[in-house]
């Protein structure tokens, strides 16, 4: 498979993505789906200690660190995964 064939399937799941509401999604689903993103489109994090404190930023940088060790396309792939198994759900 092609990197242009990985990156058309990764916009149609971020697309299918964008049509969910955050309410139908378990939180442990949205961490994953928003980790897998920042890594597929940013690549590894680079964490900034900030003096203030934001739980729901805590989690979403936690989440993202977990998954640092993942190439791009490795993200991309566990990002339209995700998404096909929820849509496979309904």
């Amino acid at each position: 498979m092609t990197t242009k064939d990985l990156n058309i399937r990764f916009d149609e799941a971020v697309a299918v993505a964008a049509e969910m509401t955050q309410a139908s999604l378990p939180q442990d689903v949205q961490l994953r789906l928003y980790a897998n993103y920042k890594q597929a489109t940013f690549g590894t994090i680079q964490y900034q200690n900030n003096s203030g404190f934001d739980l729901r930023n805590a989690f979403k940088t936690n989440a993202w660190m977990q998954i640092s060790h993942l190439t791009p396309d490795q993200a991309k792939e566990n990002y339209i995964e995700i998404i096909n198994a929820i849509v496979n759900q309904k």
